[in-house]
């Protein structure tokens, strides 16, 4: 069957149940007819969600429950049942109870998707912190991903019109300039440029890259490593016919007639790519880990404790996580099929005629 007329299957992790991740599971579900799109299969529990349905008034939901992922139907809600004891609900506080259930949720929805029984996998947010004191061994999703896939990935937050990928992740500010290198950027760009092709179908990326000092170091004013490290990458990604460019000052580039011009962003550091994404697109941004075999995505956004069991969470992130991923995948699947008997694509070098391709300010 072609990725095209294949029914995605979409494993939901469910994150902490004392925040808002059941009730943005269900609000993204709640659509009728959602099951002529996907097939969703969440890793949770009945009690635990016909308990949370009842208090959202979302009544009309209905689950099917299995017991093992190769039960799940297609047009259904399909609801594994990890734990049928009851569970303690406490809104807005995380509890060595709500913390396990996220790590076993998330350990038995990765399995499957390893094992391929599902095909992507959507998580609801976890609380990091509190998930380390039970065992959990990362600092976030993207970690742990890299881990179970045996390869690095690359922090990638997505929408329609902006793509941030940062090259450090949940470490120390006083820590980044020690964590970035030739190396490693022109491999995360490689890895962008990969992804732009194979799962948004972009031909020819282009993409920006952001100095680490104020004013990008301001010709070695204000610091050197846009001379050593980030502007030799970029030449040398150029130059094996990746179309990398910069790197730009991170106070003035995010201005929609400066950002739109480029396919991705790579970022320095965390708060340097994520603070701009989640302020032009934080209702629809997603996070996807990419360069790894595998597909997930989730939400930008945290537990977000404050608004728990109030009624007040909006699933728009989740439901574009869950698009985003099935769309990556269809993507990914059109990509290898059309590869598959070709001949390798020619590399450009620096030489071609691009001109007519580049930004206005790279000309």
């Amino acid at each position: 069957m072609s990725a095209k007329h294949h029914k995605v299957r979409v494993g939901i992790s469910i994150g902490d149940f004392n925040g808002i991740g059941p009730e943005i599971i269900m609000k993204s579900l709640k659509d009728k007819a959602i099951t002529d799109f996907f097939t969703p299969i969440i890793f949770g529990s009945g009690k635990l969600f016909s308990y949370q349905k009842n208090f959202f008034k979302l009544q009309h939901l209905n689950f099917n429950y299995i017991q093992n992922v190769r039960e799940a139907a297609h047009g259904k809600i399909n609801m594994l049942n990890l734990s049928k004891d009851n569970s303690n609900v406490e809104f807005g506080v995380p509890t060595e109870e709500s913390t396990r259930f996220a790590i076993s949720s998330l350990e038995a929805a990765t399995e499957a998707l390893l094992n391929r029984e599902i095909d992507v996998l959507v998580t609801a947010p976890i609380n990091k912190d509190e998930m380390l004191k039970y065992g959990f061994q990362h600092a976030g999703h993207t970690g742990y991903f890299e881990e179970k896939a045996g390869r690095k990935g690359v922090m990638f937050l997505i929408t329609n019109d902006l793509k941030v990928a940062v090259s450090t992740h949940h470490i120390p500010l006083k820590d980044v300039a020690e964590n970035i290198s030739k190396e490693k950027i022109v491999k995360q760009v490689q890895q962008l440029n990969k992804t732009l092709i194979e799962d948004f179908c972009i031909e020819k990326p282009k993409i920006a890259v952001l100095g680490l000092n104020p004013h990008a170091g301001d010709g070695g004013v204000i610091g050197k490593e846009e001379i050593e490290i980030i502007q030799p990458a970029i030449e040398e990604l150029f130059n094996r016919g990746t179309l990398a460019f910069g790197p730009y000052p991170a106070d003035s580039f995010f201005q929609p007639e400066k950002y739109r011009k480029f396919d991705a962003v790579l970022a320095m550091y965390h708060d340097q790519g994520l603070a701009p994404f989640k302020t032009i697109a934080y209702e629809e941004g997603v996070n996807y880990t990419a360069g790894l075999p595998i597909i997930r995505t989730s939400p930008d956004h945290g537990v977000a404790y404050d608004i728990a069991g109030k009624n007040l969470a909006d699933e728009q992130s989740f439901s574009e996580a869950i698009f985003a991923a099935i769309d990556i995948y269809r993507n990914r699947m059109e990509y290898i099929e059309l590869q598959k008997g070709k001949l390798r694509p020619r590399v450009l070098n620096a030489k071609d005629n691009i001109d007519e391709d580049l930004p206005e300010e790279v000309n």
